[in-house]
């Protein structure tokens, strides 16, 4: 594996060497990740913060106007996620299309892009290319794996996968598993994208891509990510541009001409497959999948939990946060759990920053002293 210098600003690419193991039973060579770090590591390696994104994110989690990374309220100098104190790892998943190999992807047999060649991946596969990363960084243990929505999928993954290596996870906006009504939603957003004529099994090109299959998957996910009560506030029946109907089908609702934008927005910056490839993951995750049950997966957990919901979740609702956090305290797992109000429905983990910084800031903290005390090194 290629090492790289931890610390650098921008994007950074990793070369992973040999195969990596797949859940699907296939091996992956060629494995490029793309990451960006913030903060600097300590002699003893002891206040590395991995950060892991959601379905539509990326490596830029954090970064200064007019660059603003999709955490930046977050993660920086003197923020709950403070890059004076922690040294901050994120990285684009595995499957991704913004540097890390996915299926837009060359193919190093074919030379041609992957498309729907490219095998499928889990949450738990894109954890493995994290922690082969991390290696390179010359990081064995974290004080915490941070995420919300697919970002906490990952972020619990870990806390299952490599409990020695995870001090604390920080799940927020998360489920440890997807209900029937998630799953759903995200078959009928992979629908319009294979439905489109574009997309050629895959094999689109860069000029000629499923533009409107992608552009409704994303009209579909975004519906899902807010309440009713955010939609009613932003939008309530009001038409857009006009006073009366136009008794055609035209875009006439403010809603309307929203959900057009975030689609066309969407389409700019993402790749179609790799909706298919993410979606699907989420799909399959279940943290209790090879275990007896839910707490049989965390047999002597030693990593420290914070949990948060919001109140307006539809899509990974409180309920869910609470079978997590009562399965792990019934394995007598050190576990914080809130329920956040809010409106925002699930966007809600990008946009309360400050409430969760609330809870956030102290649990890092605290997690950073204990990682140093027990390194030998000075309290935090």
């Amino acid at each position: 594996m290629t090492q790289q210098n931890p610390g650098t600003a921008g994007v950074q690419v990793c070369s992973l060497t040999g195969s990596l193991p797949l859940a699907c039973g296939k091996d992956l060579d060629g494995v490029r990740i793309a990451y960006e770090t913030w903060g600097t590591l300590d002699e003893r390696a002891t206040n590395a913060v991995l950060i892991c994104h959601a379905l539509s994110g990326d490596c830029h989690v954090a970064g200064k106007a007019p660059d603003l990374g999709w955490w930046s309220a977050m993660v920086g100098p003197g923020k709950p996620i403070d890059t004076d104190r922690f040294f901050v790892i994120c990285s684009n998943v595995l499957g991704g299309c913004s540097g890390t190999t996915g299926p837009g992807s060359l193919d190093p047999i074919t030379g041609r892009p992957y498309g729907l060649r490219f095998p499928l991946v889990t949450i738990e596969d894109m954890v493995d290319a994290q922690a082969a990363l991390l290696d390179t960084l010359g990081i064995r243990r974290l004080v915490a794996v941070v995420g919300g929505s697919l970002g906490g999928m990952q972020a619990l993954a870990w806390a299952r996968r490599y409990p020695e290596r995870v001090a604390s996870c920080v799940a927020s906006a998360t489920t440890w598993r997807l209900t029937a009504q998630a799953i759903a939603f995200n078959e009928v957003g992979r629908q319009a994208i294979l439905g489109d004529p574009d997309f050629s099994h895959g094999d689109y090109g860069p000029a000629t891509p499923p533009a409107l299959g992608l552009a409704i998957a994303r009209m579909i996910g975004h519906i899902t990510y807010l309440s009713a009560d955010s939609m009613r506030s932003k939008f309530g029946r009001r038409l857009q541009e006009r006073s009366e109907h136009a008794f055609d089908f035209v875009t006439e609702f403010e809603v309307e001409s929203y959900l057009a934008h975030q689609g066309r927005k969407f389409v700019e910056r993402f790749d179609a497959n790799t909706y298919l490839y993410m979606t699907k993951a989420m799909d399959y995750f279940d943290l209790a999948q090879g275990a007896n049950s839910l707490e049989a997966a965390f047999a002597a957990p030693s990593t420290r939990f914070l949990v948060l919901s919001f109140s307006s979740d539809w899509l990974f609702p409180t309920h869910q946060s609470r079978e997590l956090v009562d399965a792990l305290r019934r394995v007598g797992a050190e576990v914080s759990f809130a329920e956040i109000e809010s409106s925002f429905g699930h966007d809600s983990f990008l946009l309360e920053t400050e409430t969760q910084a609330e809870f956030m800031t102290p649990f890092l903290e605290r997690t950073l002293e204990q990682e140093r005390q027990a390194a030998g090194g000075e309290e935090a």
